[in-house]
């Protein structure tokens, strides 16, 4: 398992994931789930994935072929290939994550369903073409997407429960990239705390609105002072605030 999330901002993009996958109680091991795509310097892509390890590969693989390839007419004048450059809009781009997913699932469907496994997986995919506004879509097994919205900021894939609660109480849209880096970076933390199958290294990237640029990258392993500080300082804020609680009636004093 996994667990990403995507924070959509007045100011820009956050995107935040771990790098463990489990393939068994004996087989853990760790790889990148955060990929920057920019294709041309009119448009910037951040892809990061959830699911089956093999059809997060083979989409990937796939976007890079369809780049390499380019929009290529067939001999028996089939369509343009479609890919990352042909997108006018980030929803095209979305679909068209959507539509490899799906094939790539289709095509492995029936030896995956013999051997008692699942295919599927999610993508979120966030970033910006120019003249249009920046955005973040998660691209369900079903190839279909939802956007995040100034209502519903942040969207997360893989291990999401955990790690919602301090997105839900604290994260807005006018939160600086920085603020919503650290907030990110604690919902990881806190999902690692109570999901084994999550852990580091996590990566973080933030995007500037309008700037078509990563502006910042970091990968954070385990024992990262950033990680155990902001553990350690999370932690605490927790313990002060169950003793400031209201008390309990039979605890108050009778007298």
């Amino acid at each position: 398992m996994t667990y990403c999330v995507g924070f959509l901002l007045e100011s820009g993009l956050v995107f935040a994931s771990d790098s463990r996958t489990n393939a068994g109680v004996d087989y853990i091991s760790s790889y990148s789930k955060l990929h920057v795509f920019q294709p041309a310097p009119d448009r910037l892509f951040v892809l990061m994935a959830a699911g089956n390890l093999g059809t997060t590969q083979a989409v990937l693989n796939r976007i890079r072929r369809d780049l390499e390839l380019g929009p290529v007419v067939g001999i028996k004048a089939e369509p343009e290939r479609p890919n990352l450059l042909s997108a006018s809009y980030l929803f095209e781009a979305a679909d068209y994550i959507g539509q490899l997913s799906l094939a790539v699932q289709k095509a492995y469907s029936t030896p995956l369903q013999q051997a008692g496994a699942s295919g599927e997986a999610s993508f979120i995919l966030g970033g910006q073409i120019a003249g249009q506004p920046h955005g973040i879509y998660l691209i369900y097994p079903q190839g279909n997407a939802i956007m995040a919205t100034p209502e519903t900021p942040f969207l997360q894939i893989g291990e999401s429960k955990y790690g919602k609660p301090p997105l839900d109480y604290v994260g807005h849209t006018r939160l600086s990239l920085e603020d919503a880096a650290r907030l990110c970076l604690v919902s990881e933390i806190v999902t690692r705390r109570s999901n084994l199958t999550v852990g580091p290294p996590f990566e973080i990237a933030m995007v500037p609105a309008n700037e078509l640029r990563v502006s910042h990258r970091l990968k954070l392993e385990k024992d990262d002072s950033q990680v155990n500080k902001s553990m350690e300082i999370w932690a605490r804020s927790m313990q002060e605030t169950l003793a400031k609680l209201p008390r309990f009636p039979w605890e108050e004093d009778p007298l």
